[in-house]
């Protein structure tokens, strides 16, 4: 008689905090680290700064006590997602360490991932103008020209860029790695009636 077998482990909640200059390529990795963890089988959520602001109805200030808020906001609203047992991508500036030792905090477990793209090539992919802004001075406070950004002092992962392959899969093994989970080594497939060596028991032939 076969022992029952053990329920698969529940992966445990965690966030992974996205952090680079605007324009560096953040949500590009973001949805390429949440897409391979999902293909891993883990539950992953992903927030997107941008997304979060727009869907909460937020504008997006950009002094110093509106960034403090809006980060202290989505540290809190990650933990909450993380304690209900989801693995959560953030993909966010963050341009203070204080903003991402706050996520790190609230969290049940935490890294950071830095996807350290150079501010002159930021400036040139400019998808959203933030840069272009800064430099004609209609944008005072962009992190990394003209508002401080402190890259943080030792990330989990650092890519490249958004699409860095090396890096996503180094992230994936630290999801994988918050959230308990292994992995999984490749099933052998099952073997049907007629494929058994002659002899072997079947349901029904020789039982005792």
């Amino acid at each position: 008689m076969r022992a029952p077998r053990a329920a698969p482990r529940q992966a445990a909640g965690a966030v992974a905090w996205i952090t680079g200059l605007p324009a560096s390529g953040k949500s590009t990795f973001g949805r390429g680290l949440a897409a391979r963890a999902r293909a891993a089988g883990l539950p992953v959520a992903l927030l997107d700064g941008d997304a979060v602001r727009a869907a909460l109805g937020r504008p997006a200030g950009r002094g110093e006590a509106e960034r403090d808020a809006f980060y202290a906001a989505l540290a809190r609203l990650a933990a909450l997602l993380a304690r209900q047992g989801l693995v959560v991508v953030v993909a966010a500036t963050a341009p203070r360490r204080a903003h991402r030792a706050l996520a790190r905090r609230l969290a049940p477990a935490f890294a950071e991932l830095f996807v350290a793209t150079p501010a002159e090539a930021c400036a040139r992919r400019d998808p959203k103008g933030l840069w272009a802004a800064a430099r004609a001075g209609r944008l005072t406070a962009l992190p990394g020209a003209g508002a401080p950004f402190e890259p943080p002092r030792r990330p989990a992962v650092t890519a490249s860029g958004g699409r860095d392959e090396g890096a996503l899969g180094a992230a994936l093994t630290v999801l994988r790695t918050l959230a308990g989970v292994s992995a999984a080594a490749p099933r052998r497939p099952a073997r049907s009636r007629r494929d058994r060596a002659p002899g072997s028991a079947a349901s029904g032939a020789g039982g005792s």
